[in-house]
């Protein structure tokens, strides 16, 4: 099988819910490609102290980016830095644990699981080796440290991740890749994360150290990407830590106060900006709320404008996007400058 399909696949796989602060919808769609790799995670908190939601967009399978939706906002919440309070350092930790548990036995087989009969051929043999390589390893262990011992058994598969929490009213966005969260704020776009390219110099500079190169625009020639969970393969450079691999983990992390201009946050990944700029996804959005409140419905239309009338290029990839509208006034007050100034 090819990478597209000869007829897209359109149909949503949709779901809406809220909480007293907010609601929020999720949507997603397989369109050209010929498997569905994103996965996505909608934790609202029903005593509105903390929500979770998180898109996690796959390459090279769709097992990490389910791995992730499934145990990333679990890990968070298992930090010592979260329950300090604080949420920034939790989530960065939680973003690098992922690929350590991962070299665990328990999250190799799930993974295994995750990915289906597609990929589970090549992950019984790596998990030949990988028991092989352990040696006398409890193998019941799944807390060993990061280290090149762990990555060369790791998924060699990867995925992006963004996610989004508010805090009471604090939202911290953190960010591995180029899936993307946006805040409405009065209408304005305002980015909440950068995508991560390997052009850019300050990750061109770090795959260089680590002993990487960038070549026509992707990591050793082959990555589009210049941080995602997962892919091993670029981060077995055992004298560096995980931050300084070639491909990394580390999130980038935004952190603001929401106020009462805020409308709303988008979370998607690249299958929608690819298509559509911050403001025109802001845009469409707020104008579709005038008539249509489910917000998953909101996300299918999203997808019907983005999706390309015949297959390659731009507007064939999966889709899946989150909308996450503010429902009461925030304490804090209303204030129109820009989140982070």
């Amino acid at each position: 099988m090819g990478i597209y399909l000869s007829t897209p696949k359109t149909k949503k796989d949709s779901d809406d819910g809220e909480n007293d602060r907010l609601r929020y919808g999720v949507s997603s769609m397989q369109g050209w490609r010929s498997s569905m790799e994103d996965a996505h995670a909608a934790y609202p908190d029903q005593d509105c102290s903390l929500s979770f939601f998180g898109v996690y967009d796959g390459h090279g399978g769709k097992a990490v980016a389910r791995y992730c939706a499934k145990y990333l906002h679990q890990e968070l919440v298992k930090q010592e830095a979260y329950l300090a309070g604080d949420l920034p350092a939790a989530a960065r930790k939680a973003f690098l644990r992922m690929d350590e548990i991962m070299c665990g036995q328990s999250g190799r087989k799930e993974l295994a699981e995750l990915g289906g009969k597609e990929e589970q051929s090549s992950d019984m043999i790596e998990d030949l080796i990988f028991t092989s390589n352990r040696g006398d390893t409890d193998p019941g262990s799944d807390d060993y440290p990061y280290d090149q011992g762990c990555q060369s058994n790791g998924p060699s598969s990867g995925c992006t991740a963004c996610v989004a929490i508010i805090h009471h009213n604090q939202l911290i966005v953190a960010n591995a890749g180029d899936s993307r969260c946006v805040l409405s704020r009065q209408g304005q776009a305002y980015p909440m994360s950068e995508d991560h390219k390997p052009d850019q110099a300050i990750e061109r500079e770090r795959i260089h150290e680590a002993g990487g190169y960038v070549q026509c625009g992707r990591v050793n020639g082959s990555l589009n990407l210049s941080r995602a969970i997962g892919d091993s393969e670029f981060k077995l450079n055992k004298s560096l830590p995980a931050e300084k691999q070639i491909v990394t983990a580390n999130p980038d992390i935004k952190s603001i106060e929401l106020n009462n201009d805020d409308e709303f946050l988008i979370l998607a990944c690249d299958g929608i900006w690819d298509c559509m700029s911050n403001q025109q996804v802001v845009d469409f959005v707020r104008k579709q709320l005038i008539s249509e409140k489910k917000l998953s419905t909101i996300c299918g239309r999203v997808f019907d404008k983005c999706i390309a009338p015949t297959s390659g290029g731009e507007g064939c990839d999966n889709m899946t996007m989150i909308i996450v509208q503010f429902k009461k006034p925030l304490s804090s007050g209303s204030s129109s400058k820009e989140p982070g100034t």
